[in-house]
């Protein structure tokens, strides 16, 4: 009786992929670390009652062990604190890896590829081959003579025997422009991204880091600052993300708005854009004599009209705003609606879950076309 091959589905019980213990407590530790803003000790003490509670070691590897690891390792180092005391504190390595496990957790599904660069329909001086090729001109650059065609024609045009290669014979093999993307990152860090017992920072922060990574290894001609905005704005360079917390701060957007224009206008790409995480109402301008206007009573129109004024003005230099926006409340998305029209932008109404995927597509959503 012949043997006859039956193709399905074979089920059996989930096997979790082997993670030794170093591997199983650094993950939870890089979580940790970020939600207490880079406090190593405070990390430390969560990781503790995780273990109390979870029984994530055992008598053959602690948590002093893993401690041990780190320094080896090189994740953690001797530092003096603010206070003059010594204690330990994470190092680049270990904000690298924050960085990519933020990655790993909001574009998991991303294929890195080699380099990264906005392609865009038109030919001419770039460094991507497009298979087609065309007359030599005056100004090309000698390494885009293509050889093998030009011998070809020279036969063609001259013959074998009165073999002879012209200008007339050369071509190029033409290439595709790569446009960069410039972006500018705004993250609100007024008292609110904390209030009503909501942590809206923390995603916020590895939405940032993640876009980070993604922009320096998948797409490293682009490039991307970080701002965030309280009563005034100010730029974060992207190692100091982990660190990032709430102050006690009003709503300063048109601060955000000014500041993330001056970066982007000394950009020299074309393409610009910027994207703002907020969870409140504008509620604070500072005016120019140097003090501060602010109203954290509703919608103060002087405060919502300067708004729309730098949104009309982003319009004119041709920056698109997106806002993504973590607050449903019905008079604020009005606000928003409004705002989004005076920029000709986009606006996302979201809760925390999925802001980064919302981010990630919006941004490749733009580099597939060139921002006018």
């Amino acid at each position: 009786m012949k043997n006859e091959f039956k193709k399905g589905f074979y089920f059996k019980t989930y096997e979790a992929p082997f993670q030794s213990p170093f591997d199983k407590l650094f993950t939870i530790f890089k979580e940790l670390i970020t939600h207490t803003s880079g406090d190593f000790d405070e990390a430390i003490s969560w990781l503790r009652e995780l273990d109390i509670e979870y029984k994530l070691t055992d008598e053959n590897y602690t948590i002093d062990d893993f401690i041990e690891d780190l320094k080896k390792k090189g994740y953690i180092k001797d530092e003096v604190k603010e206070d003059g005391s010594s204690g330990l504190g994470i190092t680049a390595k270990t904000e690298r890896a924050i960085r990519q496990q933020a990655l790993d957790q909001i574009f998991g599904n991303l294929k890195r590829s080699g380099n990264g660069n906005h392609k865009t329909k038109y030919a001419g001086n770039g460094d991507e081959h497009t298979g087609e090729f065309r007359e030599f001109n005056f100004g090309d650059s000698l390494e885009r003579i293509s050889l093998t065609e030009s011998l070809r024609n020279a036969q063609v045009n001259n013959g074998v025997e009165n073999f002879m290669l012209t200008e007339n014979d050369l071509v190029v093999e033409d290439a595709q422009y790569k446009a960069q993307m410039s972006t500018v990152l705004m993250i609100d860090i007024s008292h609110s991204m904390i209030l009503y017992g909501e942590d809206r920072i923390t995603p916020a922060k590895k939405v940032a880091m993640a876009l980070a990574e993604l922009i320096t290894t998948r797409y490293p001609k682009d490039t991307l600052d970080i701002l965030v905005f309280g009563n005034d704005a100010w730029t974060i360079p992207i190692k100091d993300l982990p660190y990032l917390q709430v102050g006690p701060y009003h709503t300063n957007t048109v601060a955000g708005l000014q500041l993330a224009m001056d970066i982007l206008r000394r950009k020299r790409n074309t393409n610009k854009q910027i994207f703002m995480i907020t969870d409140g109402k504008p509620s604070c301008v500072r005016e120019r004599d140097g003090s501060y206007y602010m109203n954290s009573n509703g919608l103060d129109e002087y405060i919502v009209d300067k708004c729309y004024t730098q949104a009309q003005q982003a319009r004119k230099l041709h920056i698109p705003i997106t806002t993504f926006m973590i607050a449903r409340d019905p008079y604020l998305q009005r606000f928003v609606n409004q705002f989004t029209e005076a920029n000709q932008g986009k606006a996302f109404y979201t809760g925390l879950k999925g802001l980064g995927e919302m981010i990630f597509e919006d941004y490749e959503t733009n580099r597939k076309k060139r921002i006018k």
